[in-house]
């Protein structure tokens, strides 16, 4: 039997700040199986959506604030593997990803966050360098480097054609 191979589609938010003089980037804490992990703002792509709603509404739903992409940084394959209770063989996903920059917009005060996401925190490079035993994806370093080495390609790069957007209006 032949079995189609289905990458997951996910979407990232590589946010920064000035905070004084010190860059920082915006990231969520998340509970996982492994306990808590650090991640930029991100997630699947839903259905009717396009990358740069999913990564809005993303952003949206984790952090409590509004985001609007602007670019995109690069688009990413990775492969996950992690040992299941009850199975043979591990759980193996490749993820496809869309990481883009963008405007920070107004906080949503009282909005609540996504299960599992803890809090938000902003750290300087180096803190996120330091802590990448912490990191959920080994993608949220590489993400943060490709945006501090001024990779950005235009939104227009990814067409979402409007059959996709009409199917779930």
């Amino acid at each position: 039997m032949n079995k189609r191979w289905k990458p997951s589609v996910t979407v990232a938010a590589v946010i920064e700040r000035d905070f004084g003089g010190a860059r920082k980037f915006l990231l969520v804490e998340e509970q996982t199986r492994d306990g808590l992990r650090l991640n930029n703002p991100a997630g699947h792509l839903d259905p009717g959506e396009s990358p740069e709603q999913a990564c809005a509404r993303e952003t949206l739903e984790e952090t409590a604030f509004h985001f609007k992409p602007t670019a995109i940084v690069g688009i990413y394959l990775s492969r996950f593997e992690q040992a299941s209770a009850g199975r043979a063989s591990p759980l193996d996903i490749t993820y496809l990803r869309f990481a883009f920059c963008g405007e920070l917009g107004e906080h949503v005060p009282g909005q609540a966050l996504d299960e599992g996401i803890v809090r938000t925190v902003w750290l300087t490079a180096d803190e996120i360098r330091a802590c990448a035993h912490l990191h959920r994806s080994p993608l949220l370093l590489t993400c943060m480097e490709d945006y501090l080495a001024g990779r950005r390609y235009p939104l227009d790069l990814i067409t979402t054609d409007s059959s996709v957007l009409l199917q779930y209006s």
